[in-house]
């Protein structure tokens, strides 16, 4: 399970970048899923559990 929210972050991440790189028009809404990603990293990282 705890491999679940690093599949997440990792997907969200390579959204970014595909979106970023091909659809620049969309910039808000690509920028959300990179702040989703840092914030589910935050989670992990206060919460303590193991990473």
């Amino acid at each position: 399970m705890r491999d679940l929210i690093w599949l997440i972050i990792v997907l969200l991440i390579i959204g970014w970048v595909v979106g970023y790189s091909f659809f620049p028009n969309l910039g808000s809404i690509i920028h959300i899923l990179i702040v989703i990603a840092v914030i589910l990293i935050l989670y992990k990282l206060l919460t303590g559990r193991r990473l």
